[in-house]
């Protein structure tokens, strides 16, 4: 429903992160121009401002948020993959391996600078600050995931909301964005039910993602197979197969950082009847809550491309 806007979506953005730096340049505009990733964010933005149309001029607002997040995601992606030291990104190369760590965190700060211009440019406060506490929830993630203590890393409670600031803070401030651009007040019913859908479905989104590190070739999810494992990172079917078998929760306590963790690690979760369901439950659990919270909004055609949008989340297989 939104494929036509999605393509001047992409050439438009191309020309936003365009700078007088050559080398950065290239580097902001990296995944931009190589068309990886399956615009998911900006995907669901479009999707909720047409069910939140408010006319011309608000369109082009909500459309330009649009971009403002796949900007945000992708800079946060760039430094991710710094501090991860990870090699690919999206089936290709990530950015510090084709210039440099400096210039990729350059290139992502250049990309969270210039999302904040436009945000501005938006002239709308309360969405402006909306947006700053989703960049905010961001850093709030990547420092719970350095940081967690053996005991944080056995939580699923903590695991969750790791996700959350990492993946869902994201999504379900943006629905709610869209929401007040397209005139709901801050507190009305519509721009509750958009930020609860974007919670819970940016949750399932996370959780399905973790469950296909176990289940999908690398070549398929576009990045290395058990990266989070590499990472010394626990996600829900780790952390249910850890419940059944408890002599995985020191493995999960030091990080897997000793020979042969991985494998013990593995061999439990295959040969678990019920944590890789449990994970699947889990991830359906939001899906239907996402659900719910898109049948508080008027009927149209876009909130059922939604409501599509979130059956397919939990059913892909990359």
């Amino acid at each position: 429903m939104v494929e036509k806007e999605l393509q001047p979506f992409a050439d438009s953005i191309k020309e936003l992160v365009s700078t007088d730096q050559p080398i950065l340049s290239m580097a902001a505009k990296h995944f931009f121009e190589k068309r990886h990733g399956k615009r998911f964010r900006p995907t669901i933005v479009q999707l909720m401002a047409k069910a939140n149309h408010q006319g011309s001029e608000v369109w082009r607002k909500q459309a330009q948020l649009g971009q403002i997040v796949e900007m945000i995601h992708v800079a946060s992606l760039i430094h991710d993959d710094v501090l991860d030291e990870a090699d690919t990104r999206r089936g290709g190369e990530a950015v510090h391996k084709l210039y440099s760590n400096k210039v990729a965190v350059l290139a992502g700060d250049y990309l969270l600078a210039r999302a904040s211009v436009l945000l501005a440019r938006l002239e709308n406060t309360a969405v402006v600050q909306i947006m700053a506490t989703a960049l905010e929830s961001l850093v709030a993630g990547e420092i719970m995931q350095l940081k967690a203590s053996p005991e944080e890393l056995l939580q699923m409670q903590s695991y969750l909301k790791k996700s959350y600031y990492k993946t869902a803070s994201l999504i379900c401030y943006a629905c709610r964005s869209t929401a007040l651009l397209g005139g709901h007040a801050y507190g009305s019913t519509v721009a509750t039910a958009c930020e609860e859908f974007g919670f819970h479905m940016g949750l399932a989104f996370q959780i399905q993602d973790d469950i296909l590190d176990f289940t999908a070739a690398a070549d398929i999810l576009g990045k290395p197979a058990l990266a989070d494992m590499s990472l010394g990172l626990s996600t829900a079917p780790i952390l249910y197969a850890a419940e059944e078998y408890p002599h995985l929760r020191p493995l999960v306590k030091r990080r897997f950082k000793e020979k042969g963790d991985k494998q013990t690690a593995l061999e439990a979760l295959y040969k678990s009847e019920v944590a890789m369901d449990k994970a699947k439950r889990l991830a359906e659990f939001h899906a239907q809550r996402a659900v719910d919270a898109l049948l508080r909004l008027p009927q149209s055609e876009a909130r059922d491309a939604l409501l599509r949008l979130t059956y397919v989340v939990i059913t892909r297989k990359k």
